[in-house]
């Protein structure tokens, strides 16, 4: 059991945050335990031949077999919504010396069972960790901001919007109680109970002291959890809400649809553009004048929908990944 305890001020000073730096390191739990996270599953197997070009190696080596993660890699965010960049300076800047007491911690075992890839990494602790936050950023860059992280930003956002609802409405015994039904709240202290479990927390008084209670929602967690050490600045990471729908995938655009969003002569004309053509073109297809086309040209192209290239005196348009994307 571990309590976090309160004194007058800390509750006005409770704030929540997201992580993508977390949201990175977290993910690779998946690679270690897909069987945990069955809705990142459709993701796994699309990244996967993305994934195996990265350092694995190293990158698994980071999750200790039941899943801990050394505190080092997953600091507490500055700003309610940090960007990576910012966060993987943050990891660079760990002392080195850090290291190895937090992977033991992690590990649950000393300098000897550790993988081999860390036990030789530790050697030189400050390459280490350079190559950690190259294999991060590289990892977040080829397998996670394309097309992940947009959709998991959504799931997060959305979420802390819910619970800044539910905290104006139902104070904040009943955000807790939505977080996770192992959290208790008194009025004074919040009460985190794991029980049934082969990997029991050690229990602890963890004082918020005016250091403010941070509250994360992540994508890979299945019950609220706090930092291995408990003297580092107080959070708490809970599963998001809504996280199952990061694998939704969206119905396919039809005529129809599109039709509707975009009105019938915008959409003719991106299905006019799968191949490059002229506004003079454009016009003579759809039998109005040049100026007619050259209006919705403009609004298709500030949305991003349309490329465009000058041939001698005239300007090609084309469909941009976004529009090819938008018309299936």
């Amino acid at each position: 059991m571990i309590e976090f305890r309160f004194v007058v001020g800390d509750l006005a000073r409770m704030s929540f945050a997201y992580s993508p730096l977390q949201e990175a390191v977290y993910s690779l739990r998946c690679w270690c335990d897909p069987a945990r996270y069955p809705h990142q599953r459709p993701w796994l197997r699309r990244l996967a031949p993305v994934f195996q070009r990265q350092d694995t190696e190293l990158l698994t080596a980071l999750i200790a077999p039941r899943l801990w993660i050394p505190d080092f890699l997953t600091p507490r965010p500055e700003r309610p919504r940090p960007v990576f960049a910012r966060q993987l300076e943050t990891l660079r800047a760990t002392p080195p010396h850090v290291l190895e007491p937090e992977f033991t911690a992690a590990y649950g075992t000393g300098f000897d069972g550790l993988p081999q890839v860390l036990r030789d990494g530790l050697a030189g602790p400050d390459r280490l960790l350079d190559r950690i936050c190259r294999a991060l950023d590289g990892y977040w860059r080829d397998c996670l901001a394309p097309d992940w992280w947009p959709r998991a930003h959504t799931v997060l956002e959305a979420d802390l919007a819910h619970r800044g609802k539910v905290l104006a409405e139902e104070g904040a015994r009943g955000l807790f109680a939505s977080l996770d039904p192992r959290l208790a709240w008194d009025g004074d202290v919040l009460t985190m109970t794991k029980k049934l479990d082969r990997n029991p927390w050690p229990a602890a008084d963890i004082d918020i002291g005016g250091r403010g209670l941070v509250l994360i929602p992540t994508m890979f967690a299945l019950g609220a959890h706090t930092n291995i050490d408990y003297a580092l600045p107080p959070l708490l990471s809970y599963p998001a809400r809504g996280r199952a729908t990061i694998s939704e995938t969206p119905p396919p655009a039809t005529d129809e649809a599109l039709t509707r969003l975009l009105g019938a002569p915008r959409a003719r004309i991106l299905h006019l553009l799968r191949d490059p053509t002229s506004t003079t073109e454009l016009a003579h297809l759809l039998n109005v004048t040049p100026g007619a086309v050259s209006q919705h040209l403009s609004v298709l192209y500030d949305a991003g929908l349309l490329t465009r290239t000058r041939s001698g005196r005239s300007v090609r348009y084309a469909l941009s990944e976004l529009g090819e994307r938008l018309c299936g």
